[in-house]
């Protein structure tokens, strides 16, 4: 099971109260919501591996060098010289080292790669996984992903963990008419918002998904424009017209499938008893509550069905 950390984090964050706390008053809400949501995933879908994949880099340079859009709405305020920082409240920023001190409190390890987003880091370890794969996520991008040949899948958040999605090949050709090979190049014309895409303008998931089920990829639909063949002359000149656009956004769109990472030889284990000690000590001086006890139980509990298996 790979984890999209911040967008659980960001979910968490959101979705339990802020006025959840720490003893001394320092916002817990997001640590504490998403130990409640890795437990539900743990016991829902009873993987064998767990990993946390990281941002090292949220809105990595050399996407933002090929479409200087990518991500821009998310950057408090640009400065010339300067990183690019992330907008993420203040409660949920403070929050992060907690976030990680939990996650190794449960035995779960955290991978980033630097100059890369966690997208790449599922992309890499799905990609080259010896065993079946659940992507949990609420990011539709990973989607390009999803192969039932491969055993890779998507556990999709965006509903909410009351109503998680699970998305194969069938899912993708029934709700966009492509296929999860093709998805990443409906993307890349339909555009996102969301993260600073523009996509081809005129050309939405309609004609985008026609043009896919026509050509194959994005190399035959250009190359179908070019010709002047396989398409009305209106959808033609639109393609034409986003050259520059094209030649760059599909090694934006998609994710890496070969960084230098491996997959953790890191199974969900039993806690020992001094780990459960100091989980429940994490736990007591943050006022973590329950969230911690049904994470370490769900972990224990899915460790010991792999082990009879």
């Amino acid at each position: 099971m790979l984890l999209d950390t911040a967008s659980l984090y960001f979910r968490a964050f959101y979705g339990v109260p802020d006025k959840v706390t720490a003893p001394d008053g320092s916002p817990i809400n997001a640590a504490r919501g998403l130990l409640d949501i890795v437990a539900k995933l743990i016991t829902l879908y009873q993987p064998t591996h767990v990993v946390a994949c990281w941002d090292d880099d949220w809105r990595p340079q050399w996407r933002v060098d090929l479409i200087p859009s990518y991500k821009t709405h998310r950057v408090v305020e640009v400065v010339a010289g300067a990183p690019d920082v992330e907008e993420v409240p203040d409660p949920l920023e403070a929050q992060i080292p907690l976030i990680r001190e939990t996650l190794a409190a449960i035995g779960i390890p955290i991978v980033g790669v630097a100059e890369h987003e966690a997208d790449d880091v599922i992309g890499t370890l799905a990609t080259h996984a010896s065993m079946p794969v659940d992507i949990v996520t609420g990011d539709r991008d990973l989607f390009q992903l999803v192969d039932d040949a491969a055993d890779v899948r998507v556990i999709y958040t965006a509903r909410g963990m009351s109503n998680l999605e699970v998305v194969t090949d069938a899912t993708v050709v029934a709700k966009y008419g492509v296929l999860p090979s093709q998805y990443a190049d409906f993307a890349t014309m339909r555009g996102d918002a969301s993260d600073g895409l523009p996509g081809v303008a005129g050309v939405g998931e309609k004609t985008a998904a026609t043009l896919l089920g026509v050509h194959g990829d994005l190399v035959g639909i250009r190359e179908a424009a070019e010709a002047g063949e396989g398409m009305s002359a209106g959808v033609r000149a639109k393609i034409l017209a986003a050259t520059a656009y094209l030649d760059v956004a599909p090694t934006v769109v998609a994710v890496a499938t070969d960084l230098p990472i491996a997959t953790p030889d890191v199974p969900l284990r039993a806690l020992s008893e001094s780990e459960v000690t100091t989980a429940t000590a994490l736990a007591e001086r943050w006022n973590l509550g329950g969230s911690m006890t049904r994470a370490v139980t769900a972990v224990t509990e899915a460790a010991r069905a792999a082990t009879e298996e």
